[in-house]
């Protein structure tokens, strides 16, 4: 089963898909990405459970913002999605930013949450983020789309991806190819909340069973925070996934 619509949450449209049957799992994507970003997992993912997979505000199908948001309104758009789809728990899945929103629904509504798997994310912005989002909010406006897009491919993908140049060529073209290519403005907006998060005083009080994956070779959101992560959940289960850079969902 396949279904693709529009729900009005949360003073959002969200634009979703669902696929295949069973226990609900909500996929939550992470910067600059959109469901397309899921189709390696779908197809795995949607032969044991109903997939929800779904563009964040400022993505994709999804509605543009009109102004500033955090991390944990991304949450309450999430939350309000499972609402209207009238799922009382699911599995949660964040990837990346994702995994931050995934933080933040978990916080919000644990007696919702069966599993919570973070993967690639972070606790915390912090400092340096929020500096990082300034550096390239400002360089976002100036660059070219085609610049955009490969300054995310070197940053998301692997030295040794790299040297697969029909590979690459492949993701760089799907990317620049996209029907729905995100603004620069809703990209700053994104990485901003990005940048803002911060559950660390806050993960303690979780008890959700987690699993925590992080990439060895990621240099978007380097291990050491998978690890940071996977200790500030009680009993969190932490995998490193051996060669594997930020963007693991399309190259592991």
């Amino acid at each position: 089963m396949r279904a693709e619509n529009r729900a009005q949450v949360n003073g959002q449209t969200l634009y979703y898909e669902i696929h295949g049957e069973g226990e609900p799992l909500l996929c939550v994507m992470g910067l600059a990405a959109d469901t397309v970003a899921w189709m390696l997992q779908v197809p795995a993912f949607s032969a044991g459970y109903r997939t929800v997979i779904f563009d964040n505000r400022d993505v994709g199908q999804s509605s543009m913002a009109d102004g500033p948001y955090e991390i944990a309104d991304m949450a309450q758009d999430a939350l309000a999605l499972a609402d209207a789809l009238e799922l009382d728990s699911f599995h949660l899945l964040g990837v990346s930013m994702g995994g931050a929103i995934a933080q933040e629904i978990a916080l919000a509504a644990p007696e919702r949450v069966r599993t919570l798997t973070l993967a690639v994310t972070f606790s915390a912005g912090g400092a340096w983020a929020r500096k990082l989002a300034e550096v390239w909010a400002e360089r976002v406006h100036r660059i070219s789309r085609e610049g955009h897009v490969d300054e995310l491919m070197l940053l998301t993908f692997s030295e040794a991806f790299y040297e697969n140049e029909q590979g690459v060529e492949w993701v760089r073209g799907m990317m620049l190819q996209h029907p729905h290519p995100q603004p620069p403005e809703a990209f700053v907006r994104q990485l901003e909340a990005c940048g803002r998060h911060d559950a660390r005083e806050r993960l303690g009080s979780l008890r959700v069973p987690t699993h925590v994956i992080g990439g060895e070779l990621d240099i978007l959101v380097p291990v050491w925070k998978s690890r940071e992560l996977a200790q500030l959940i009680p009993d969190a289960q932490l995998t490193v996934l051996p060669g594997s850079p930020h963007g693991a969902n399309v190259e592991r």
